[in-house]
């Protein structure tokens, strides 16, 4: 894709976060897309072939980024402690800066129908099986007790996920900061971490 066609295919993923945050993916029509990318309503259809498809595009897209992120920054940590921290500080972070994806993510994904989760279902398996792997070498090294690594995962991303869905929920969200150490002393005590 060329720099100016990667620059609009961008510029309409923007649009199309802010727009189905503030209408719903259900209610927002493509033409309220178009004029927050400031592009004309056809334009749309030469990126995408419907407004599912830019949901389905607009989740891997920003999915996969916030799972570079996170990979690049657990990389750089070597306890099973400093990785699970920085993997919940790296998604409140990432969701607090996105506010409108983190709509999106917790309210507009959960309503659509099946065939566009299992289209989106790619980067949320990427970003589990991460999770998965930093609790097995956790196991591995004898740095937390945990006897299910699945179930491991399902309460470690369901905690972060019930955080987020309170705080894009929330009529008056706080600030997200503070609170990531708070969950770690729950996972803390959870998964017996060692320290």
């Amino acid at each position: 894709m060329s720099k100016p066609r990667e620059e609009k295919y961008h510029a309409i993923l923007d649009a199309a976060t802010e727009a189905f945050a503030l209408y719903g993916y259900f209610t927002c029509q493509v033409s309220k897309i178009a004029k927050l990318a400031g592009v004309a309503d056809g334009t749309i259809y030469l990126y995408f072939k419907n407004k599912e498809d830019i949901l389905v595009s607009l989740f891997s897209d920003r999915m996969g980024k916030f799972i570079q992120e996170i990979l690049h920054s657990v990389v750089q940590y070597q306890t099973t402690q400093e990785k699970l921290l920085c993997i919940i500080r790296t998604h409140f972070r990432y969701l607090q800066e996105n506010r409108s994806l983190a709509i999106v993510t917790q309210i507009e994904l959960r309503q659509s129908d099946p065939k566009i989760r299992e289209a989106i279902s790619g980067p949320l398996r990427d970003y589990f099986h991460l999770i998965e792997q930093v609790l097995a070498e956790g196991i591995e090294r004898e740095e937390i007790v945990l006897a299910d690594v699945k179930v491991g995962r399902q309460m470690f991303f369901g905690t972060l996920d019930a955080v987020i869905s309170d705080w894009v929920s929330s009529k008056k969200p706080r600030p997200l900061e503070g609170i990531e150490d708070l969950v770690f002393d729950l996972m803390r005590g959870a998964f017996r971490i060692k320290e």
